[in-house]
């Protein structure tokens, strides 16, 4: 059958969502387009496509006793000079996060993964591109502020475009059935942009 490569994440909500991906877009960062605007739970991991059945179960059951939280955006960091990323903070909703990608990657379950760096929650804006302009990122999202209520997260697989596609969202405190891809996981409250 061979293999996928997955991703499980927690989409931004529109338009905030759209908002970031074209302002990574408008810095030069051409993935830009073929990755929705998320904060990672599972980077992309391949795995037997054989695996997806008992990874939807598992996203399922987590999905199913997970509590929404609320997420708040602000301001900007970099992982710099280690990797060349320039992201918007996690000002509100990194406990939940870190909690919520804890159960999923149980070592027990059908998605563990190792990780290369410790867990850090964030929107990345900026990846891989010049130093000249991750600075420009860096500088022009400072202000940057966006909050809502995180309802669930969503599994995703990449292409061989490279283009990341939702595959399934899992609302939080739902049982483990398919929820239509055009539906979010989370609606937005607020977004400010503020000079």
């Amino acid at each position: 059958m061979g293999t996928v490569t997955l991703g499980v994440s927690i989409a931004v909500p529109e338009p905030y969502g759209s908002q970031l991906q074209q302002l990574r877009a408008g810095f030069g960062d051409a993935a830009a387009h073929g990755i929705p605007t998320h904060v990672t739970l599972v980077p992309p991991t391949e795995v037997e496509a054989g695996r997806l059945a008992a990874i939807r179960a598992h996203l399922a059951e987590v999905a199913r006793s997970f509590p929404s939280f609320a997420m708040r955006l602000e301001g900007t960091g970099t992982f710099r000079p280690l990797s060349p990323v320039v992201f918007v903070r996690l000002a509100e909703g990194v406990e939940g996060c870190t909690s919520l990608q804890g159960r999923i990657r149980d070592p027990e379950g059908p998605i563990s993964r190792e990780l290369a760096f410790p867990y850090h929650p964030h929107v990345t804006v900026a990846h891989g591109i010049s130093e000249e302009a991750m600075d420009r990122a860096f500088t022009e999202l400072a202000d940057y502020a966006a909050g809502w209520q995180c309802q669930g997260f969503a599994l995703y697989e990449q292409g061989s475009d490279g283009v990341w596609r939702k595959l399934r969202e899992y609302p939080f405190g739902t049982a483990a059935t398919a929820v239509p891809a055009q539906s979010g996981p989370a609606s937005a409250d607020t977004a400010i942009r503020r000079s």
